[in-house]
């Protein structure tokens, strides 16, 4: 009898999620490298990602969407702080633009990837979930790059701590995260817990409805009021059309949060009292705003929060919502004591007390074997994990709009990509040097990165390992720099065949478990014995390649090679050339574009 192997499908580019990241990296690679087979997964039924899975009310963008949109799809909307539902359809307005819901795959949950050295692929472990009937089966698959755009929070549960007496209270307690359908806020007494953006949405959202709405915090936020519409956005916008009227919108709001960062940073005592000004004329009189709007930290220690139309310090004004500045001793049957003495009468308690950070979604990783532990990988260029293959993650920024950094990334895994195909690579990985020193990726103060720090890659002291705040400079690192710069190593089925030693023919051939169990991995082995920096010492077949010859007379130069930059770049962003900028620790089959020459002038942005 003849048995036959289930066929495992192989794609060229994985991406691991539907949401703002994964719909923008489905975009860029269809368009930079249309040959390429790829394909989204996504362990949920619908795309959209944060956009679909909160539904609390009020939820809305923190950050304009000039620059939390795409650089390539135009914010049409009159008011520039959207609310969910309307970013929700501006996600999926892109993924029908571009032609990208037949390589989204739903209810596919990635469980772990092993990659091989031998193969130069990824093998992925999923489970297929059937809507209707709820069965799972396995699913397995292989592919040549996996771009991780998971986001960088648990989507099964939020954060809540332990609270004294919480199986005491009689109402209802609910996180943000998972909003009930049949919740109904509607003339009830409602403790919103937190004082960060979920929570400073919730509370003048809620307070249109509800009998008084309280925020209880721990510690006190910056919230800065901003204007719901950018004037000057829709005015650029009516005098230069969509297109351009977008790019420079995008281009002054990039350059506004820059400077505002910046001040923020080096000047933190007089942004302090610029924000505390703006505070107390949105407030009562009389209203204690040291109390309740002056945190014991500095602006950009943690992420400010925005009130859009000022809306917070209405509800406060209307009576309708307050703000109570203490610490929780105990639920109690019908609300809260406070360790002050004082109790909040509560009907419903909501705990808008943060996220469970957690970076490749769980995705279990293993190199040649051994298992990849990202707290002993440094990043590189803001999205690689040194010593693992063919792998990036889309981490956006935490002090400006997610996106920016986002688009940034995808742009430079296309060049990357590119710059392998012209050099016959298959296999590319970062490599960092012996005794390289490192700190946190993060310098954030917010409670959910301090909970995660132990989990999460680190960074070196300097670009390309050092995680950049700076927009302007990633743009130079991600867009502009060479590929080949001597920290990223290479290999093709040319290098390894060159560097195989020649086959002994007495001698049995191990199998793929043994040659998993004893091949090298890069720079993971050695750095155990140092600060997650020392590399290990590369195997044969890791040898770095030349970057190959210069090219004829008569071609033009590509990407990185100083030649024409990608075409969203030439045709529409205009934002800055980061002449300017500075990257500072901090604390989204073959053939592309230079295959299909055509492919740039004839394809819309």
């Amino acid at each position: 009898m003849t048995s036959y192997e289930p066929r495992v499908e192989h794609l060229d580019v994985l991406i691991v999620g539907a949401g703002i990241s994964g719909i923008g990296a489905g975009r860029y690679l269809r368009l930079e490298h249309p040959g390429r087979s790829f394909a989204i997964l996504e362990a949920r039924g619908a795309s959209g990602g944060t956009w679909d899975l909160f539904r609390y009310p009020g939820v809305r963008s923190d950050s304009d969407l000039y620059t939390f949109g795409y650089a390539f799809k135009p914010w049409r909307d009159r008011e520039s702080i959207a609310t969910g539902s309307r970013v929700l359809s501006y996600l999926r307005e892109t993924v029908t633009e571009n032609g990208l819901d037949a390589h989204i795959r739903y209810h596919h949950k990635v469980l772990d990837a092993h990659w091989s050295s031998d193969r130069a692929r990824w093998t992925v472990r999923t489970e297929r979930t059937d809507p209707e009937t709820g069965a799972v089966e396995r699913v397995d698959l292989t592919a040549g790059w996996i771009f991780c755009a998971t986001g960088y929070y648990r989507y099964d549960e939020g954060h809540t701590p332990r609270f004294e007496g919480r199986d005491r209270f009689r109402g209802r307690i609910v996180h943000p995260q998972h909003w009930p359908d049949d919740l109904d806020h509607r003339g009830k007494r409602v403790v919103v817990i937190g004082s960060g953006a979920t929570a400073v949405t919730l509370v003048p959202a809620m307070a249109e409805e509800t009998a008084h709405v309280t925020m209880l915090q721990r510690t006190p936020t910056y919230i800065v009021p901003v204007p719901k519409e950018d004037r000057l956005a829709r005015l650029l916008r009516g005098l230069l059309g969509d297109e351009r009227g977008h790019a420079l919108s995008r281009r002054k709001n990039i350059v506004r949060q820059q400077l505002f960062w910046r001040l923020s940073r080096r000047h933190p005592t007089a942004t302090r009292k610029l924000i505390r000004a703006a505070n107390a004329r949105l407030l009562p009189a009389g209203f204690p705003v040291d109390e309740h709007f002056s945190p014991p930290y500095d602006p950009w220690d943690q992420r400010l929060c925005a009130a859009p139309g000022g809306d917070l310090f209405k509800a406060i004004g209307s009576g309708r919502a307050s703000v109570v500045t203490d610490r929780i001793a105990t639920f109690t049957e019908d609300g809260i004591l406070l360790a002050s003495g004082r109790e909040l009468p509560a009907d419903v308690i909501v705990t808008a007390t943060g996220l469970d950070l957690r970076l490749l979604g769980g995705i279990r990783l293993t190199v040649d074997g051994t298992e990849v532990s990202p707290a002993d990988s440094l990043l590189y260029r803001g999205t690689m994990l040194s010593g693992v293959p063919n792998l990036n993650l889309a981490i956006g920024y935490t002090h400006a709009s997610w996106t920016l950094k986002i688009g940034l990334l995808c742009a430079y895994v296309c060049r990357l990509l590119a710059h392998m195909d012209r050099h016959g690579h298959d296999t590319a990985w970062p490599e960092s040097e012996p005794g390289l020193p490192t700190r946190p990726m993060l310098d954030f103060g917010a409670g959910y990165v301090r909970r995660a720090l132990d989990h999460l890659p680190r960074q070196g002291p300097e670009a390309p390992w050092a995680t950049s705040t700076s927009y302007h400079g990633d743009r130079r690192l991600l867009r502009q720099e060479e590929i080949a710069d001597g920290h990223l190593r290479f290999s093709g089925p040319a290098t390894r065949a060159a560097t195989a030693p020649a086959p002994d023919r007495a001698a049995p051939v191990p199998d793929q478990a043994a040659r998993a169990a004893t091949a090298p991995v890069p720079d993971r082995a050695a750095r155990a014995a140092t600060d997650h920096a020392t590399p290990a010492t590369a195997a044969p077949d890791r040898a770095s390649v030349p970057a190959g010859p210069a090219p004829a007379p008569g071609r033009a130069p590509v990407d990185g090679e100083g030649g024409p930059p990608l075409a969203e770049e030439t045709a529409q962003d205009l934002d800055a050339d980061g002449k300017t900028g500075e990257v500072r620790y901090g604390g989204e089959e073959f053939g592309g574009p230079e295959a299909n020459p055509g492919l740039r002038a004839a394809t819309p942005l």
